[in-house]
């Protein structure tokens, strides 16, 4: 008798444990890293990414600040409250350096899911074109 109703109480412990927590907001980006693959020194401009995310949480998830590094702006991203099962958006732009280079960039989100922040990852390179030639720099006026 004792062993059942030490199985009962088990039972009835795992059950409560597994149904009675509430997961709350869930932050999730549609996808872990983007890859933008190559661009070229003679024809850099602003790049601009829009990354997508989604609440897979029970309860409304609220987004208090982002940040990209190394010189990503932050254009926008959806501040109001995001309901269970709705997506948002952040809104960034980026200039790459006129050299040779590998891109590797993040977009970090703070909110309030418990899990803490979220990183999105961009990644690309920059290379020189075949067989293109930069103009040569301006001399200085020499010094008198």
């Amino acid at each position: 008798m004792k062993k059942v109703s030490f199985l009962f109480c088990i039972l009835v412990f795992s059950t409560t444990m597994l149904f009675g927590q509430a997961t709350g907001p869930k932050f999730e980006y549609s996808e872990q890293s983007v890859d933008l693959g190559t661009y070229y020194t003679d024809s850099l401009d602003i790049i601009s990414i829009e990354v997508e995310f989604e609440n897979t949480g029970d309860q409304p998830l609220i987004v208090s600040s982002v940040r990209g590094c190394c010189g990503t702006r932050i254009v926008n991203w959806t501040k109001e409250p995001i309901k269970p099962g709705e997506k948002g958006v952040i809104n960034a732009q980026f200039r790459p350096a006129p050299r040779v280079h590998n891109i590797s960039r993040t977009i970090t989100a703070m909110s309030n899911d418990p899990a803490g922040q979220k990183i999105f990852r961009i990644r690309g390179k920059v290379e020189e074109r075949a067989g293109f030639q930069p103009e040569p720099a301006a001399k200085a006026p020499a010094a008198r």
